[in-house]
């Protein structure tokens, strides 16, 4: 059993003893702790760079003890709630060139397959994602801590926007973004 696996095992384990004993076969809806959790992202352009992220996101996991890898994981962002490091530019992303808010309030992910990586802790995480209307695939690198009664679950990637027809500014605005999301659920 690869080091993601055993995480994901004593996850799944310490999470059904906190929530309702050893009896129960698969823990559902794992509670989000959204004090210690975020969704951040990072957008170029040639000779720069502007932190965001969105305040507002729920997001649930499930897992089952007998087969860790059939877990899921499903976030729903607020994309009103989206933040930058320069308000007039957080009011442009909200506008119709970027994320559109008003006619798209939400952006949802919702994985499709788990897989284990090479190393202590680590995974990757395959996964629809619809934003603006439309909906692609994602593959992630995930790290996978326990720590008591919590799982933090920790992903860094990057997406092409315009793979969801966020095609402002092009040559102006890099087409990739780097988003890191940090989920921590309490077991």
């Amino acid at each position: 059993m690869r080091s993601f696996v055993k995480s994901l095992a004593v996850f799944a384990v310490a999470g059904l003893s906190a929530v309702a004993g050893n009896s129960v076969a698969k823990a559902d809806g794992l509670q989000l702790d959204s004090a210690n959790s975020k969704i951040e992202f990072v957008g170029t352009k040639p000779g720069g760079s502007h932190d965001g992220g969105f305040k507002d996101f729920t997001a649930s996991a499930t897992i089952d003890p007998a087969n860790p890898l059939s877990g899921t994981l499903s976030i729903e962002i607020d994309s009103t709630s989206l933040w930058s490091d320069h308000p007039k530019l957080t009011n442009h992303l909200k506008n119709p060139d970027f994320f559109d808010v008003r006619k798209f309030p939400k952006i949802s992910f919702k994985s499709t397959e788990m897989m284990p990586g090479e190393s202590a802790g680590a995974g990757m995480v395959k996964g629809e994602m619809t934003m603006l209307g439309k909906t692609n695939e994602v593959e992630f690198p995930v790290t996978c801590a326990v720590d008591g009664t919590t799982c933090t679950l920790t992903g860094e990637f990057k997406i092409d926007r315009t793979k969801w027809g966020m095609n402002y500014g092009q040559g102006k605005v890099d087409n990739d973004v780097s988003i890191k999301a940090t989920l921590a659920f309490k077991m």
